[in-house]
């Protein structure tokens, strides 16, 4: 490749720029010219006193960036795949994806203490539906309360006045080196993550084969396998951020094995569907999740 610079594009975040910053170590084994990374301000970082869904959806994290993408201002983009939407963009492709980080939850806590033993009427942060649902189902004595921003401001507002406990990725405490605030971890079984939690993805033009050629060498091939048949899920669905859908996949011996659970809009019904088969059927696996849960939601479930 005799591209001279190659432009990387991310959100401002610190989080944002721990990916991007992987990304670039990850491309550099291939690629030996100057790599320049360039902070792109979203819709989604500058509104923090409302849901996603109420500004337009996780798309709002991923648009000035696709925009840049598609101008030729940069030359990839880095993103966090779970906020990135099933539809793609016309024109660009995310077929690139590094080795997935922990897709667990995690509860931080004003007292350390854990999930079971927070008290009657303790609130919670979070400002996921899917994360309110699953909880809700455990303990419905909890209440919890919109909470927005980065994961800094999170855990500060953690120690006031107005949330007991808040949830989070375990994968963006991880990269921030922040796991210590961690007072208990939830595996997959106990919450399903989000489709593509704990995966960094790599956009790029369709038609940019140079740069395309070289993403290739920096995929990990489990991780796209995995990231596809999650979000084939959603395709099917037709999620979007106000889709409260847990979904993830794994590996068992020589087989892919998928579970997904999809909430109706209110939270108090919730279809769930385990799948497995060989690996190469992964698309295969992921449309039949998908069916099954629109199918048995239907009457009950608005996309």
């Amino acid at each position: 490749m005799n591209k001279k610079k190659i432009i990387i594009g991310a959100r401002g975040s610190k989080l944002a720029i721990k990916y991007a910053e992987l990304a670039i170590r990850k491309i550099k084994k291939f690629y030996n010219g100057k790599i320049e990374l360039k902070k792109i301000v979203t819709k989604g970082d500058r509104i923090l006193d409302r849901r996603t869904s109420d500004i337009g959806g996780k798309g709002e994290f991923v648009k000035n960036i696709e925009k840049e993408l598609i101008s030729k201002k940069i030359d990839i983009a880095v993103h966090s795949l779970k906020d990135v939407p099933y539809k793609q963009t016309r024109g660009l492709i995310i077929k690139t994806f590094l080795k997935r980080n922990s897709p667990n939850e995690v509860l931080i806590s004003k007292n350390k203490l854990p999930f079971e033993k927070l008290k009657k009427n303790s609130v919670i942060g979070t400002s996921s539906f899917r994360r309110e649902f699953q909880l809700k189902r455990a303990r419905p004595d909890l209440k919890f309360k919109l909470i927005r921003g980065n994961i800094d401001s999170r855990i500060k507002k953690t120690y006031g006045k107005k949330y007991d406990a808040i949830i989070l990725a375990k994968a963006g405490l991880k990269f921030l080196k922040m796991t210590r605030f961690i007072t208990q971890e939830f595996n997959c079984s106990k919450i399903i993550p989000s489709a593509g939690q704990g995966i960094i993805s790599l956009q790029s033009r369709k038609n940019d084969n140079k740069i395309n050629r070289l993403l290739e060498k920096v995929n990990d091939k489990n991780t796209k396998i995995r990231a596809k048949t999650e979000r084939q899920v959603l395709k099917i669905l037709k999620g979007d951020c106000s889709t409260a859908v847990g979904i993830y996949s794994f590996f068992k011996k020589k087989k892919l094995v998928l579970k997904a659970e999809l909430f109706s809009v209110d939270g108090k019904s919730r279809y769930f569907y385990e799948y497995s088969d060989t690996i190469g059927k992964a698309l295969k696996i992921g449309s039949i999740v998908g069916n099954y849960l629109k199918k048995i939601s239907q009457g009950n479930y608005k996309n």
